[in-house]
């Protein structure tokens, strides 16, 4: 397996740049940010793409309602060129409250504006005119939707790679199929790989089914905290785990609509997961956070004594995780990643 792992942009680029280049020298293969409503993501790749050599970049992810299918592609193209052929272009939907809150778009045909966005991207890098016919886009707009003067057009400029690697983060049956249909890889979040199959192995066969004998197979990119041996560090590593889920689970969304809450049934936590979303939307984070399930922060973590860990670790690759996405904890993160790096070849 090859090692991914987030890193964020707090506003001083020195020590995103440091982090960035000591992650890539401890082994990481790929680093990746978020972008929900702080500094935007696109930025935040341009630069690390000339603050590092190696490491693939990647969105993990670039809203699909942000940015119109075309300026994801010239994103994509762009941040490519300025890496060498290192950039991964991650998607997903993001959410309601996001979307509708901060971009103010409305969230609606989510598996028809990704499989459109993915569609488009591939046209625009294969320098041909562009043209598309979709459920959530059509180019050029038709006459009846706008003035009528659109017309085909093709990129102005000559892409480093007309095949960027496109990953989808992804948690529902129907999108997860259209992951496993389309994308290069898919990105789960808050991953047991002990119940991997009973969750999207319906989903990911369905979408395989389908796929595209030229496209590569399906790669995997997910873990959890790793935290090895013993002490605080093991239980401050799992009570922020326990912390992260519950407001996921308890507070990512509406009562009636919270993908994070379903996964967590699906998973088998049904109760818990009632009982989470309950106290944490009736102001009680304390209590939801307790109520989340220690099997879970067993399942979904690699924590313990390195022996224990190894074994974990080959738990991910039986179930065909291709990018292990560690979030290293302790006094010396670097040399934790060193360790996973060489059990993970």
């Amino acid at each position: 397996m090859k090692l991914s792992t987030t890193i964020g942009f707090s506003g001083d680029p020195a020590k995103l740049a440091k982090r960035a280049r000591d992650l890539e020298s401890a082994g990481i293969d790929r680093l990746w940010g978020g972008e929900i409503y702080g500094f935007d993501l696109v930025s935040t790749l341009a630069y690390l793409a000339g603050q590092t050599e190696r490491v693939e970049l990647m969105t993990g992810i670039l809203p699909v309602y942000s940015r119109s299918p075309a300026l994801i592609a010239q994103t994509a193209a762009t941040i490519d060129a300025l890496s060498n052929g290192r950039f991964v272009l991650g998607l997903g939907t993001s959410g309601p409250q996001v979307i509708e809150g901060w971009h103010g778009v409305p969230f609606v045909k989510p598996l028809g504006r990704t499989r459109d966005t993915i569609e488009i991207c591939r046209k625009v890098w294969s320098g041909e005119k562009v043209t598309h016919d979709g459920k959530a886009f059509s180019l050029p707009l038709p006459a009846d939707q706008g003035s009528g003067l659109g017309k085909p057009l093709k990129f102005m400029n000559r892409v480093l790679r007309a095949d960027i690697p496109i990953v989808v983060a992804s948690i529902g049956p129907k999108n997860v199929e259209l992951t496993a249909e389309l994308a290069n890889g898919w990105q789960p979040i808050h991953f047991v790989p002990d119940r991997f199959q009973q969750v999207w192995g319906e989903s990911l066969e369905a979408g395989r089914a389908k796929r595209n004998d030229e496209l590569p197979p399906l790669e995997i990119i997910a873990g959890g905290s790793v935290a090895l041996g013993q002490g605080p560090h093991v239980t401050e590593a799992r009570e922020a785990a326990r912390a992260h889920i519950a407001f996921y689970v308890g507070g990512m969304g509406a009562k009636s609509k919270n993908f994070y809450n379903d996964l967590f049934k699906r998973y088998g936590w049904e109760e818990e997961a009632e009982r989470i979303q309950d106290l944490f939307l009736s102001g009680k984070r304390a209590e939801a956070t307790a109520a989340v399930p220690d099997e879970y922060l067993d399942l979904s973590m690699l924590c313990g004594d390195e022996g224990y860990v190894r074994e974990r670790l080959q738990v991910y690759k039986d179930v065909g995780v291709t990018h292990l996405n560690v979030d290293p904890q302790g006094e010396n993160p670097l040399e934790v990643i060193e360790k996973i790096k060489a059990w993970s070849e």
